[in-house]
């Protein structure tokens, strides 16, 4: 048994998975950790959200990649609102932005008033193992905390970020080769809830799509 201490990025898994991850924001890797049997510190872990970021310390056995983590301690420390809309319309500003045969992220500023705010980003499915967005943004399999932490068109960390999947999690097929992620700092507030507004995204509520991993 070993302990790992470090700054964790959170991202939870669906509610048929006993386990969330914690991506170490400095060694880049993810840690699969116990969701459930902390006792009197099982609150705190309930109340963690997907995009908070944390301070914790981990136990487990490296050689046993089978064995989940387990929280020795825990604090949140931060976090990025992180909301989805799946089975949507890309917005336009996206469609633009894609080109066929694209194997990485491109990206591009996002203005309010003539000043970048935010950033568009296209992700192909290809590098994704299945093909699947969305549940690879729940997993921690996107990495972003790159731009997360600093946004680099404009200079200032995300408060808020929409992920837009064009299709359901569990499709068949898809109609797009990409999936959707708006960034928006603080500056960006109120063209994050033109987004939200268009995309029917409460942004106090979690909402985390529901979908069966092991279906998929």
């Amino acid at each position: 048994m070993e302990t790992h201490a470090g700054r964790f990025r959170v991202y939870r898994v669906v509610e048929s998975v006993p386990h969330m991850n914690f991506f170490d924001t400095e060694a880049t890797r993810l840690y699969t950790v116990y969701q459930s049997g902390y006792g009197d510190r099982q609150g705190d872990i309930d109340a963690l959200r997907t995009g908070d970021l944390v301070e914790a310390t981990l136990a487990g056995d490296p050689d046993d990649p089978d064995e989940a983590w387990s929280i020795q301690s825990l604090e949140r420390i931060d976090g990025v609102r992180m909301a989805f809309a799946v089975d949507a319309d890309p917005p336009a500003v996206a469609e633009e932005l894609w080109t066929d045969g694209q194997d990485r992220p491109v990206t591009a500023a996002l203005e309010a008033d003539g000043e970048p705010v935010g950033e568009v980003a296209v992700q192909p499915r290809a590098p994704l193992p299945g093909g699947s967005f969305v549940p690879s943004v729940l997993t921690g399999l996107v990495p972003m905390e790159d731009r997360l932490s600093r946004l680099p068109s404009v200079g200032d960390p995300v408060a808020d970020v929409l992920f837009i999947d064009p299709d359901s999690p569990d499709a068949d097929g898809y109609s797009r080769p990409f999936g959707v992620v708006l960034l928006f700092t603080a500056a960006g507030e109120a063209l994050r809830d033109e987004f939200y507004a268009t995309y029917g995204v409460d942004p106090d509520a979690d909402s985390r799509p529901e979908y069966d991993p092991y279906g998929i």
